[in-house]
């Protein structure tokens, strides 16, 4: 393959990501990641859909906790900028969401890297804005 196709395919597997995480889709999403990723995201005590993860199966089980924890109806996410280099891709944009719970708002930017090793995702490392989120969670 060409790095003209490695960066196509990792655009093509990125976009199947983001729409089988709109969708809900934990079931196919577990099998769009690798069996090990190498996940981060700054574990967070306040927050119970934040903590560490290694498997294909936790990684993607992330997304149905987030809507267990926060209101769906709320949460928004925009993407500023989608950057593909070979099998590793970075987007950047905004979220906000409110805690179910407490129902505080949380907001403020985020960037996701990932990479993309034949056709599944090996690295999933996302920042996001944790003070404002753990604000929210707190009573």
């Amino acid at each position: 393959m060409t790095s003209t196709d490695i960066a196509e395919a990792t655009r093509l597997t990125v976009q199947k990501f983001l729409a089988l995480r709109l969708a809900g889709d934990t079931e196919r999403l577990t099998a769009l990641f690798a069996d090990n990723v190498d996940w981060v995201l700054a574990e967070n005590p306040a927050v119970p859909w934040i903590r560490p993860r290694s498997t294909g199966a936790e990684c993607a089980a992330q997304g149905a906790e987030l809507m267990e924890y926060t209101v769906p109806e709320d949460a928004r996410a925009s993407v500023d900028a989608f950057l593909v280099d070979g099998t590793d891709a970075v987007l950047t944009g905004h979220l906000s969401g409110t805690v179910r719970a407490t129902g505080k708002s949380f907001e403020g930017p985020f960037a996701l890297r990932l990479t993309v090793e034949d056709g599944r995702i090996t690295r999933h490392h996302l920042y996001e804005n944790s003070l404002s989120i753990a604000e929210a969670c707190t009573p």
